[in-house]
């Protein structure tokens, strides 16, 4: 299916990661079944759970690719392509229910194997309660005594694990105040950048708009001028051409005199 598709070379590249990693998964979970130890089991199962994360972040990555190319392509090849998108989202919880099957059966094995344990604990028990019945009042009572001083101090210990706690959750939240205000102080100088910035864009029409009428008003001072001369040249070059008035101040060629 994957060849009669329409894919660019990113969505291309991002299917053959999602299929190798497809093809990994089911070659891990075939050698899932062929290893005993527990703790080997749960090593492999970690590798394969961290497969599926990379699976997921490359449909998700998939998704986002054809949403950038649905504009470009038909409706045809964008359906094929959300049909791809689905099956793949299928085939990776496949993947994610077998993990749960193969984490249920693993935890199962585990309380088994805690059950064989506290059964092998209770000779271990019948015998404390033989030493107990063999020693004296005072060593049962020194015994207690020790007992005792063993879980106040266990007690004190986990005191101090609370408290040391509990001072951890106060500078974390003294941090996180610390944080959120300074945040706060970040929003508000971006918001007076923002205004500066509009402001100043707002001036800057404002200049562009003065530059050009400046501009225009050159231009026709210009134009006025040059005018002006051109009828001066004209003037002097051809004094009798009467279609011309006289320029105010400017007073008329002297007429030339014929010597005898």
């Amino acid at each position: 299916m994957a060849s009669e598709l329409q894919m660019s070379p990113q969505l291309e590249q991002i299917h053959g990661e999602i299929k190798d990693n497809f093809r990994a998964l089911s070659n891990g979970f075939q050698r899932l079944n062929n290893i005993k130890d527990s703790n080997r089991q749960s090593k492999q199962l970690e590798e394969l759970t961290g497969r599926m994360k990379e699976c997921k972040r490359l449909i998700k990555e998939f998704d986002r690719e054809i949403k950038v190319e649905e504009s470009k392509n038909p409706p045809e090849v964008n359906k094929q392509l959300n049909d791809e998108k689905q099956s793949m989202i299928k085939e990776l919880n496949s993947y994610v229910q077998l993990r749960k099957t193969y984490m249920n059966s693993l935890d199962n094995k585990r309380v088994e194997l805690f059950d064989m344990g506290a059964g092998a604990s209770e000779p271990m028990a019948e015998e404390n309660v033989q030493m107990a019945s063999a020693m004296s009042n005072q060593e049962l009572v020194d015994a207690g005594m020790k007992t005792m001083n063993e879980t106040d101090q266990a007690i004190e210990r986990s005191k101090q694990v609370v408290e040391q706690t509990i001072e951890v959750g106060t500078q974390t939240a003294v941090t996180l105040k610390g944080q959120t205000e300074q945040m706060g102080r970040i929003v508000n100088e971006l918001d007076t950048i923002q205004f500066s910035i509009k402001k100043a864009s707002q001036l800057v029409k404002e200049i562009g708009r003065q530059v050009a009428t400046d501009k225009c008003i050159m231009l026709f001072l210009f134009l006025i001028v040059c005018g002006v001369i051109a009828i001066i040249i004209v003037k002097i070059v051809n004094p009798s051409n009467k279609d011309i008035r006289d320029i105010p101040g400017l007073a008329p060629p002297a007429p030339s005199r014929r010597l005898l």
